[in-house]
């Protein structure tokens, strides 16, 4: 029997394996933890392609996207399907100009949270209130923002290869928020750079900000030593107070500060494998610290 029964139902076929492809860190539930991937998501399920959502969903988890390239206004990538060569998909934002992105930023600049947070590098909440006072908008709100185009030769547009990058692109966007800006048409050095160039008005350093840095003039550096040796060995172990020394509550703390690789290929979820290794380590770290025995990890 052909891929169409007698009533005229297509039976999708299975897509064929793509190793080392990017694959999602959701392994279940929603794409995205912010409000700003959220709401990018949002715009791919408003177009209401039914059932590809879950097939590109599914594209997306078990690594069917090959390759994601991000540059201004354009994604470029490759998704293995049911074909030897990986389809070509293409999505197109439409980018702003030199000017509105100026206008923007004259009002960001006035808004001194704003400006921080992005100067910090994050992503401030409401910011899509400030584009719609310069008459713009964050997010592709209609047809003529979002141009989407696949080389497979399924009819609808967007397609499920097309809604597998999407819900990357989601994920991504967690990492890095700014790639959104970047998809608009403007890095985030250049947006800072437009904000940066403003000088602040008198009184918008609140006082809190003023007690930090007068504190930290008044700080004295602990000058290094001018003995080689101690300079490259350090203070020995009797001259420094550690504290009380403990096994961390949460495992794998730092890295899950500095965040996750982009676009992750792994076949295990990156954070739970670190976890296990680093729940491992510990005590074996405390075995050692405290000069009990050597302890194995493996063991």
């Amino acid at each position: 029997m052909s891929r169409y029964d007698y009533f005229g139902y297509y039976k999708p076929a299975s897509p064929r394996e793509a190793k080392g492809g990017i694959k999602a860190q959701s392994k279940w539930g929603a794409f995205g933890k912010s409000w700003w991937a959220k709401r990018w998501i949002s715009v791919l399920e408003s177009f209401n392609i039914g059932a590809r959502l879950g097939r590109g969903r599914s594209y997306a988890r078990s690594g069917q996207v090959v390759s994601i390239e991000i540059d201004k206004g354009i994604v470029k990538a490759k998704v293995q399907g049911t074909r030897a060569r990986p389809y070509r998909v293409t999505i197109k934002v439409k980018v702003l100009n030199l000017s509105e992105w100026k206008r923007l930023a004259k009002i960001l600049s006035t808004k001194a949270l704003f400006a921080a947070k992005l100067l910090a590098g994050e992503m401030p909440e409401n910011i899509e209130e400030t584009f719609k006072e310069a008459g713009l908008s964050l997010f592709p709100e209609k047809a003529g923002d979002l141009e989407t185009e696949c080389s497979c030769p399924d009819w609808s547009n967007p397609c499920k290869h097309i809604a597998a990058v999407y819900y990357l692109l989601g994920e991504e966007f967690d990492r890095n928020p700014f790639l959104i800006f970047k998809l608009r048409g403007i890095g985030q050095e250049e947006l800072t750079a437009f904000i940066g160039t403003r000088e602040p008005e008198p009184g918008e350093v609140d006082s809190e900000k003023r007690s930090n840095l007068a504190g930290s003039k008044e700080t004295a550096l602990e000058p290094l030593s001018t003995d080689p040796d101690k300079f490259w060995e350090g203070n020995s172990r009797e001259d420094l107070d550690y504290g009380e020394v403990s096994i961390p509550e949460m495992d794998a703390g730092l890295p899950k500060r500095l965040g996750s690789f982009p676009f992750w290929r792994g076949k295990e979820h990156f954070f739970a494998e670190l976890e296990n290794i680093y729940r491992k380590a510990s005590p074996a770290g405390i075995n050692v610290f405290l000069g009990v025995r050597r302890f194995s990890i493996n063991g």
